[in-house]
């Protein structure tokens, strides 16, 4: 093995580590910590706003990123600003103890995912520029990278649970202090070239060229999925915890491990995430990005339907069920489509057009997801006396969810066309010209 290429992945692996470490903080506990303080009903507009900001953050980012400050200086600086509010809000409620006031909070907290959110794709930019520089596969090589990211999650999970940090402002700490140690870190990680704008199109001095990506088709149609797909993205992340925990008003879960324990249980999610993501390179060689999509898109059906039929008792299996299928609604649509995106576009504009895949799916996805979602969860669970009665309205609403996911599932399925035996023939024919690169030879006839 290549001494260099080696340190290279290490290094980057524990870039991955802690920027999801930094989020897995915090992101399936906040909810538990809120509605402690009282503000349950404003749950859905703490994680509204990580879509809200990702709209736009990422894409102004991304674009600075490509044409004027390196990207890990890029990413250095935000994880810098986003520690610095982070830790900001965590102060803010350990002084304010139970009488936590929204707008003090939210508005700590919203410029601090302001400036995180960004990082997810800085991040991955960072990754696929190095690697392309050493001449690795970046389809082969990304996912053993990104497992460590998490890696990083899990072990935050796991801290902030068995610390008891989950019910409380400590978390908020906790992800700042993550923050403040990748923001130094990212300043030792390869360079990554800027790359300045030679035409006097407006559009080209702007860093805008990524969005020229809707004038084809097929990448049209994917990130028009992909949002669609996105609004499944943060839902249970903000409510599978609350969910699990109200089992601690009904006298027959009260004691059960899981309701006890809900982000160790929570947890299995991200540990079954390690394995699918080392799985992306062989099914995406194989399935390419439709089949990848549509089985992310029926593990969506899965995860929320066996979160509406289960319970942490007798039908624990159940939520486990749905923790293990997680691993593939997530990572078979965001890894791989991370990576689609990087095969499908220029590196001149591969940090912008990473902000715009953030757009569209953490972005518009996730902040319509979120707010419809706490809509449907005010109408049947927020309503309902603790106990019996919001459990059964939890089921309700879970099941909403799946049969949103079912549609979107069989939709895509209709309308994204692709020649399986074109494919087939191109991939073969570039294995025998050595060009397979991942297995992504996918291109105009794909729709």
């Amino acid at each position: 093995m290549n001494n260099g290429n080696f340190s290279l992945k290490v290094r980057l692996a524990i870039m991955s580590f802690l920027e999801f470490a930094v989020w897995g903080a915090y992101l399936t506990s906040l909810g538990n910590y809120l509605g402690r303080v009282g503000l349950a009903n404003d749950i859905k507009w703490f994680y509204a706003i990580q879509g809200i900001v990702s709209i736009f953050m990422p894409a102004i980012i991304g674009i600075i990123a490509d044409r004027w400050i390196h990207a890990q200086r890029m990413l250095s600086l935000c994880h810098l600003l986003a520690g610095v509010f982070m830790g900001a809000a965590g102060i803010y409620g350990m002084m304010a103890g139970d009488d936590v006031q929204f707008h003090t909070i939210f508005w700590f907290y919203t410029l601090s995912v302001a400036f995180f959110m960004p990082t997810i794709g800085l991040s991955n930019s960072v990754a696929y520029s190095a690697l392309t520089k050493a001449g690795l596969d970046t389809v082969k090589e990304f996912p053993p990278i990104r497992v460590f990211g998490t890696v990083g999650f899990i072990c935050a999970m796991l801290f902030v649970n068995f610390t008891q940090y989950q019910t409380n402002y400590c978390q908020l700490i906790t992800s700042a202090i993550l923050s403040g140690a990748l923001c130094i870190y990212a300043l030792t990680l390869p360079d990554c070239p800027t790359n300045k704008a030679t035409s006097n199109s407006i559009s080209d001095m702007l860093g805008l060229k990524a969005f020229s990506l809707f004038k084809q088709k097929k990448m049209a149609v994917f990130f028009i999925f992909s949002m669609l797909l996105g609004v499944s993205l943060q839902i249970t992340n903000g409510y599978g915890n609350v969910f699990i925990t109200s089992f601690k008003d009904v006298a027959e879960f009260a004691n059960t491990w899981g309701a006890q324990n809900a982000n160790a249980l929570i947890s299995l999610s991200q540990m079954s995430e390690t394995l699918c993501i080392l799985l992306i390179p062989f099914f995406l060689k194989r399935i390419g990005i439709k089949g990848m999509m549509l089985m992310s898109m029926f593990a969506w059906v899965g995860r929320f339907g066996f979160f509406g039929l289960g319970n942490p008792g007798d039908l624990v299996w159940l939520f486990i069920l749905s923790m293990i299928v997680y691993g593939i609604a997530f990572d078979f649509f965001n890894v791989s489509g991370s990576l689609y995106v990087d095969q499908e576009t220029d590196p001149s504009i591969r940090s912008s057009a990473q902000g715009l895949f953030m757009i569209m799916t953490n972005g518009l996805g996730a902040t319509i997801g979120t707010l419809s979602a706490g809509a449907i969860l005010e109408k049947f669970v927020f309503t309902q006396q603790a106990g019996i009665p919001q459990i059964d309205g939890w089921h309700t609403s879970w099941l909403i969810f799946a049969g949103y996911a079912f549609v979107v599932g069989v939709l895509f399925a209709l309308i994204f066309k692709e020649n399986r035996k074109e494919k087939i023939s191109k991939s073969e024919a570039a294995e025998k010209n050595g060009l397979a690169a991942g297995g992504i030879i996918d291109d105009k006839d794909q729709i």
